[in-house]
């Protein structure tokens, strides 16, 4: 059977209160993709059976040793299996975290004229790279596994606006899967993860380490697609709201219903937690239901 759009994620055990919310909002609020299949790769994925239903279904993640050595090194294998999973049937996959709520359609994930890709820049520059800066030792190895010299396009980051060399967030993206991109990210991963120099040298720092899978999709796609390849989807997509505090007043959402989509990280979402940021009906009551509900 052929699904236009497949959104998949990766959930463990600690990660099924977070997973069923989110999963919940899209069914609720995501309009005509509200009954897109979703893909839970899992390690442990007895656990995570109560979350499937006719249309959500849980696959065992077979996670390359190596990767499971790094930070996030199961989100790429778990791209990188859905690719295989598709196998041409799906016309868009998109990555979605657990720790993400979908509170309006999302149809800039849907790709179509002409786009292969869509993302949203980073929240904070972290480990960027403006572009008038030469390579550091970590955007070097990266740029050489990819086979590049260098990144020529750019993006500015949501909270902190740094013009930056092409660094995507990561938190909900979509991605054509006939480009074969996942499984070359996984791949290029395990080559870095496993290279003992590179990781002592280039990656000895939390930082550099946690945020090694990012700095190199986004390198890989900027690689591999051309500008108008790449739709850079608006700031109501993957909302940082566990940055709320850190982002200036013009660009600060004042309501959750104004999103389409926000990542909450460790925050809590319940409307009785909310800080600097209102919510309106039917989202307010939804969120207090599905929020008071055991396992949730």
């Amino acid at each position: 059977m052929t699904d236009p759009v497949v959104f998949l994620t990766a959930c463990q055990a600690e990660d099924l209160p977070a997973a069923r919310l989110m999963i919940h909002s899209l069914r609720r609020f995501g309009g005509e993709l509200a009954g897109c299949p979703v893909w839970v790769f899992s390690r442990d994925a007895q656990a995570c059976r109560c979350l499937e239903d006719e249309r959500t279904r849980v696959l065992p993640l077979v996670l390359p040793e190596v990767l499971a050595t790094i930070p996030f090194g199961e989100k790429a294998a778990a791209c990188a299996q859905a690719e295989q999973i598709a196998g041409g049937q799906v016309g868009t996959l998109v990555w979605i975290d657990p720790a993400c709520l979908v509170v309006q359609p999302p149809l800039g994930f849907v790709l179509e004229a002409g786009a292969q890709a869509a993302f949203r820049p980073v929240h904070i520059r972290n480990v960027g790279l403006p572009p008038g800066e030469p390579l550091d030792a970590f955007w070097t190895g990266i740029h050489q596994a990819v086979g590049v010299e260098d990144t020529p396009t750019t993006v500015t980051s949501f909270v902190d606006g740094q013009l930056l060399r092409t660094y995507f967030n990561s938190h909900a993206f979509a991605i054509n899967p006939a480009l074969g991109l996942m499984g070359r990210w996984s791949t290029l991963l395990q080559s870095l993860a496993g290279d003992a120099h590179f990781m002592a040298s280039a990656c000895a720092d939390p930082r550099h380490r946690t945020f090694l899978f990012q700095a190199l999709l986004s390198t890989l796609v900027a690689a591999s697609l051309g500008a108008d390849q790449v739709r850079l989807l608006p700031p109501t997509y993957n909302y940082p709201y566990h940055l709320q505090g850190q982002i200036a007043p013009p660009q600060r959402a004042g309501r959750i219903n104004a999103l389409v989509c926000l990542t909450c990280e460790e925050h809590s979402l319940h409307p009785q937690a909310l800080s600097g940021i209102g919510v309106d009906e039917p989202l307010k009551s939804w969120l207090v239901s599905r929020m008071e509900e055991p396992g949730i």
